[in-house]
């Protein structure tokens, strides 16, 4: 197969392990950066152009796209997608798991158990706000923040109130959840390769820390996944529509909370936690839906 990663930097952890594990399995593969497409659109002829030539012959593409240029990004996997060139992550799926309401609004109604969230318009009304969540200690996120970067625990009701008034002044768009004390600032992370459940790590924040990801100084460990918080990974990936997927869930009283569903899940922590290949479980999950088929009926129409 010729097989596209779709990265920014070929020298980051993932991308590099991607490259790795194609080549091993015989494949050739290319780094390609999505923001130097070029997408050009004619009747029955889509294309791409990268640095001057038209991207040809690929069976296969891998989005690694950054959050901040999702909009551009997706753009580029969905005209690969009219080309007929298969993608571990699809366009759609894409763009709603990046929408952090849109997501947690499908996996409330499939029935997966989340932190209790609350959304509003810009509203001034904050007591009600904290209310609905059972009042301080309260998370507040930014809808657009990654890594846990725009995201704030307010310990007080006076102090809730005061973040989310200054959000809400700045025009930032920001949802308010309930703190889960007894995850004790750990979440899980199930890595999701298409509809199984291929590592899973712990990832405990440094002291006196919330945040639990691994770029704030976080740690990571091996876990074993109850029934429940394995059912729930699946789920939500299948709900969002993501054949490749870093589900992050918190362990509570009441069962498995899901936190948000990654599509461009980082592999450095969970590979170096679990000892396993994840970047040879995304290669063997392109090896075993890649159709060849697809590929011949596009020869035809442009023959």
């Amino acid at each position: 197969m010729k097989i596209a990663i779709l990265s920014r930097n070929i020298n980051l952890y993932s991308t590099k392990r991607l490259v790795e594990a194609g080549e091993k399995r015989g494949h050739e593969v290319e780094v390609i950066d999505h923001l130097r497409c070029t997408i050009v659109m004619e009747k029955n002829n889509p294309s791409i152009l990268y640095r001057g030539e038209t991207l040809e012959d690929f069976d296969a593409i891998i989005p690694r796209i950054g959050a901040s240029v999702t909009f551009y990004g997706s753009a580029v996997v969905r005209q690969f997608e009219m080309m007929k060139v298969f993608t571990a992550v699809e366009s759609q799926a894409l763009i709603r798991s990046r929408d952090k309401l849109r997501s947690l609004q499908i996996m409330s109604r499939a029935g997966l158990d989340l932190p209790k969230t609350v959304f509003t318009n810009y509203s001034r009304d904050t007591d009600s706000i904290l209310n609905a969540v059972g009042n301080a200690p309260v998370i507040i996120k930014l809808l657009e923040g990654t890594q846990g970067l725009g995201v704030v625990l307010a310990e007080t009701q006076k102090a809730a109130a005061s973040v989310i008034e200054a959000f809400h002044g700045l025009k930032a768009r920001v949802i308010v959840q309930e703190f889960v004390k007894e995850a004790g600032g750990a979440d899980i992370r199930a890595f999701v390769v298409d509809g199984k459940v291929v590592g899973a790590m712990k990832r405990q924040g440094k002291e006196g820390e919330f945040r639990s990801n691994l770029h704030r100084g976080g740690t990571s460990s091996i876990i074993k996944l109850s029934r429940k918080e394995n059912a729930a990974a699946l789920l939500a990936a299948k709900k969002l529509g993501l054949s490749v997927a870093g589900v992050d869930m918190l362990q509570s009283k009441r069962g498995p909370l899901i936190l948000e569903v990654n599509s461009s899940p980082g592999l450095e922590g969970i590979e170096k936690a679990t000892g396993i290949d994840i970047a040879g479980k995304i290669i063997a999950f392109l090896e075993n839906n890649y159709n060849p088929k697809k590929r011949i009926q596009k020869d035809k129409i442009n023959a």
